[in-house]
C-alpha cells in the first residue's frame, strides 16, 4: 500500500515536472521571439536613420552645387553680353580705323588728264595733281563721306598722297590715271556737294581735266592693309 501511494506521488510529480518544463519552454521561446523581434526593429531603425542622414547630406551638396550653378550661368551671361558688347565696339572701331570692308550707297568720281588744247599756255593745267586728289577727298569728307578710296587704297587718318615727279603715291602705293575715287555716305548730299557751281569740281572742269561723277546704291570699299604706327603719341595715364 506504501508503495502504491509512493509511486502515484512520483507520477504527480513528474506530470507537475513536465508540465512546468513546457511552461519555461514556451516562455523563452516566446521571449526569445520577442527579442528577435526587437532586434530587427533596431537594426531597420538604425538602417533608415542612416539612410536619412546620407540623404539630408547629399541634399545639402545639391542645394550648395545649385547655387554655384547660378552664379556661374549669371556670370556666363554678363560674360557673354560683355563680349557681344565688346565685339561690337571692336567692330564700329574697326570700321573707323578702316580696317573693315565696307559697303553702302554712294558716289563714284574718276578724273582723267584732259585733252591737249593748244589755245592754253599752261599744259599742265589739264593734268591730275596730286593737290587735286587732295581736294577732293577734302570736299567729300566735309560732306559726311564714311569711308573713301583711291584705286583702291583706303584713305585713313595717317593715309599720305604725296607726289614724286609724274608718280603719285598714295598709302605708299604708286597710283595713275585714271583716279578712280568712291565714297560711302549720303550719294545725294556727296553729288550735290562735289558739282555745287564753283567747286574744286568745276574748277577742274575749266582746266581741262576729264570728270565723272554718278551716284551709286552700292559700293564697296576695300579695308586699309597698312599697320598704324605711333613715334610720339602713347595712351595717358
Amino acid at each position: 500500500m506504501k508503495e502504491k501511494n509512493i509511486a502515484i506521488m512520483l507520477g504527480v510529480m513528474c506530470f507537475l515536472l513536465t508540465v512546468g518544463i513546457c511552461v519555461q519552454v514556451r516562455t523563452v521561446t516566446s521571449n526569445a521571439s520577442k527579442m528577435g523581434r526587437t532586434y530587427a526593429e533596431n537594426e531597420l531603425r538604425d538602417s533608415v536613420l542612416k539612410w536619412k542622414e546620407k540623404y539630408d547630406l547629399a541634399y545639402q551638396k545639391l542645394e550648395t552645387k545649385e547655387v554655384k550653378l547660378e552664379k556661374l550661368r549669371e556670370t556666363v551671361s554678363t560674360s557673354s553680353e560683355s563680349s557681344e558688347t565688346a565685339k561690337a565696339d571692336l567692330e564700329k572701331n574697326n570700321m573707323a580705323l578702316g580696317y573693315s570692308e565696307v559697303i553702302g550707297p554712294g558716289i563714284t568720281i574718276i578724273l582723267k588728264d584732259g585733252e591737249l588744247n593748244s589755245n592754253k599756255l599752261d599744259v599742265s593745267s589739264y593734268l591730275v595733281h596730286y593737290s587735286d586728289l587732295v581736294e577732293v577727298i577734302n570736299a567729300l569728307k566735309n560732306a559726311g563721306a564714311e569711308a573713301i578710296s583711291v584705286n583702291g587704297q583706303r584713305i585713313v587718318n595717317t593715309t599720305a598722297i604725296s607726289c614724286a615727279g609724274n608718280i603719285i603715291r598714295v598709302n605708299n602705293e604708286k597710283v595713275g590715271v585714271p583716279f578712280v575715287i568712291n565714297a560711302i555716305g549720303s550719294k545725294e548730299k556727296l553729288y550735290g556737294a562735289l558739282t555745287m557751281l564753283g567747286g574744286y569740281i568745276d574748277k577742274l572742269k575749266d582746266d581741262g581735266v576729264d570728270v565723272d561723277i554718278t551716284q551709286q546704291n552700292s559700293i564697296t570699299i576695300p579695308k586699309y592693309d597698312g599697320v598704324y604706327k605711333y613715334e610720339y603719341a602713347t595712351k595717358a595715364e
